[in-house]
This record gives structure tokens, sequence and C-alpha cells, in this order.
């Protein structure tokens, strides 16, 4: 297809290919072959619908970053908007309205709904003056969507924040004013339901209980006061979420499918645990704790429940050499007794910006990891199935 053909609801042909990942032998399936990156939706983002037929993704093809459709059963690409010019929308954040084709993206300061079957775009939400767009999510029942609105500091403060972290722990420390915003999904009148000077962040919303949402306070995890919280909605109430003792540091936290079990991983300098590093999960009201201890690296984890979990798991100890670094592994949890890691392939990806971080999640069924890499040069999307967690290797 010529660049003058390109366009909302144009139809590229399957891109897919197989090859045999070259540790353990596993067919992976890349996704997207195009000279120009692809990425998959943020980790704590389920970009599946259709009833899992189909998976959203962001290119950047023609020079210009748009959202795009494809079918897995066919592997036919479908574009969904048709941005030329200006700043590029934020697609990484792209949500999914749970119970309807409909999904919301941010660009120019401005929330806007795409329909998913018709490509219909409506803004509905526009961030007050002086204030930035954070990340936004939808609750589950539908009607609301989630938001955290930052006071800009780019006056003082230069950032480049999907691209190194430029200004993030100048950020954190300048503790800009932050608003939680709830936004009716058809526009309207939007409410404030939480508010502080702290820099806020990943507001997740249950994928259960519409009236609960987790965020954070954002920036290095040793520099934040305690970094994830609990919001009711309904009462305005606010809380830890495993409440931090001192040089434990925990984040990247997401929400298990039953909607109230938020899992983590972190790292501690406790003596009881010479590596350092630890997964863990725990319900929203701070029960059922879990916490095993591993001495591998991750960026980001993954799980659908405390069973099965995936990371981008890298290894710390220099004497193993650089055969087994940058792989997906696999965690399951027996028991309370977490057996792993096991190598699922090697991702190669070099987290050189945001886009092109490898953020493996699991498939809503749990049948499959998604992961971005830019292997090849280019950031591309890739599928792999998950086998019998006995057949794969050990992390040497």
């Amino acid at each position: 297809m010529s660049s003058n053909e390109q366009g909302k609801g144009k139809v590229w042909p399957a891109e897919w290919k197989v090859t045999k990942d070259l540790i353990t032998g596993i067919p992976m399936r890349q996704l997207t072959n195009h000279l120009s990156h692809s990425f998959h939706l943020y980790f704590t983002n389920d970009g599946w619908y259709d009833n899992g037929n189909k998976l959203l993704f962001g290119s950047d093809r023609f020079n210009a970053t748009n959202l795009y459709s494809m079918d897995l059963r066919s592997g036919e690409i479908t574009q969904l908007t048709d941005y030329q010019e200006g700043p590029p929308a934020n697609l990484q954040q792209t949500y999914i309205n749970p119970k309807g084709y409909e999904a919301y993206f941010s660009k120019n300061n401005q929330i806007i709904s795409i329909n998913l079957q018709t490509f219909e775009e409506k803004v509905i939400y526009e961030a007050p003056k002086k204030y930035t767009l954070g990340n936004m999510s939808c609750t589950s029942d539908g009607e609301w969507l989630c938001t955290c609105v930052k006071e800009d500091l780019s006056d003082r403060i230069q950032t480049s924040l999907g691209a190194g972290y430029i200004g993030f722990e100048e950020t954190a420390r300048a503790k800009p004013h932050c608003k939680i915003v709830k936004i009716p999904v058809t526009g309207g009148e939007s409410t404030v339901i939480h508010e502080e000077k702290v820099w806020i962040g990943h507001v997740n919303t249950s994928p259960t209980q519409p009236h609960l949402l987790s965020f954070c306070h954002e920036g290095p995890w040793d520099l934040v006061d305690h970094r994830i919280w609990c919001l009711n909605m309904e009462t305005g109430d606010v809380w830890k979420i495993r409440p931090s003792e001192d040089n434990v540091f925990v984040g990247h936290e997401y929400w298990h499918a039953d909607g109230i079990t938020i899992g983590y991983h972190g790292y501690t300098e406790s003596l009881s645990n010479k590596d350092g590093k630890f997964i863990g999960s725990v319900k929203y009201d701070n029960t059922n704790s879990q916490e095993s201890a591993f001495p591998f690296q991750n960026m980001h984890i993954h799980s659908n429940n405390s069973s099965l979990i995936v990371g981008d798991g890298q290894q710390t100890s220099a004497y193993h050499g650089d055969q087994f670094q940058d792989t997906i592994c696999l965690w399951k949890n027996s028991d309370g007794v977490l057996e792993g890691p096991r190598i699922l392939c090697r991702h190669r990806g070099s987290f050189q910006a945001q886009k092109l971080h490898v953020h493996p999640r699991f498939s809503p069924d749990g049948s499959k990891v998604l992961f971005t890499s830019d292997m090849t040069g280019y950031g591309n999307l890739y599928l792999v199935d998950v086998p019998d967690f006995d057949s794969l290797p050990k992390q040497p």
C-alpha cells in the first residue's frame, strides 16, 4: 500500500510470520512487520476485544502514530485513526470499554472516544488549563472513565518521560498538584474524586468492582512516600496497599482478573532476602498477602491470577554470561511456593523508549503471552502460546 492510500478504515493483509525461539524451540508468532515501530497497549490495559478475536495496537507506519486493529483469525490489519500531523496521540494508554465496542485515548490534552466498528471519534473531556493528562481506565460497568490530571510543570522542568525518563525524579520531587477525575463515557460533567499535592499516576480501575480503583504516587520507588494506593469512589476512602516497611520498595501494580487482587513486584535490602527481589499479590483490603523471593530482575510482570506469572526476566548473576539474558519467563505458584523462572522465549528488547518496553502480558484466557520487542530493529508485536510449565527449561 502506498503512502497516499493510508487512512481510517484501510485494511492491510496479514504481516505475521512464525519462527522458533532459539532457546526453547517454541513457535513465536511475529504479528507485525513494517519499517516502523508497532507496539501493544500498556501491560495493565487489555487490548483484546470482539470475544478475543481482535487486538488493538499502535503503529508509527507512514511517519504518523495511529491506532490499528488486528484480526487474530486472519492477521488482517485495519487502521482506526488517521492522524498525520502534530503531537502524536498517546495510543499506548488506549483503554477499551469492557461493555461495548468503544475505546479511549488522549491527544492534545483531550480524551477521545472511538467507536471500534464505525471509527467515529468524539472528544469527551479536556484537561483544565495548566494541567496535563495522565493514563485512563474505564470502570467495569462501562459507565465511567477515570483519569488523573497533573499540574503542568513544563515551564520549570524539562521532561521526556517516554524516552529515557528525563525529568522523572525532578517531577516527583516537585510534588505537582494532581486530581483524579471521573468522567461519563458519553461525555458531560466530570467529577474530581481525589486530589493531593503529589504526583499521581497509574490510575487503574478494578475489572470487576466498579467502585474501586488503584493509583500510585509516581516517581522513583525509593523516593516516594508510598507507592500503591486504593480508592473507593463511592465513599472517597483512600488507603495504602501493601503498607511498606523501611527499605522495601514495590510497584508496577496491576489488577488480577478477579478485580479484588493486586499484583506487583519489588525489591528490598532485607538480610532475609539476599537477592533483594520479590513478586507479590494482595487483596484490595490488604488481606491474603503472598510474596516470594526470586533472584531475577524484571521490568514488569503480569498475571491473570496468582497461579502463573509472566515477566521480562533478566538474570543478574554475571557468571552466567549473556546467553539467557533478556528472556520472557514464567513462574508457577504451587501451594504458596513460587517455582521458576522457566524460560518461555528470548525477547531481546532494548527498552529504548516506553513504546519499546517489552510489557509481557497474558491473553484473557491465559493461553498466550503478548509482548513488544525491537529485536529486528523495529518494535513489533509477538504472540507465544503457553505450553506446560514443566516442559520449559529452567534459568541456569
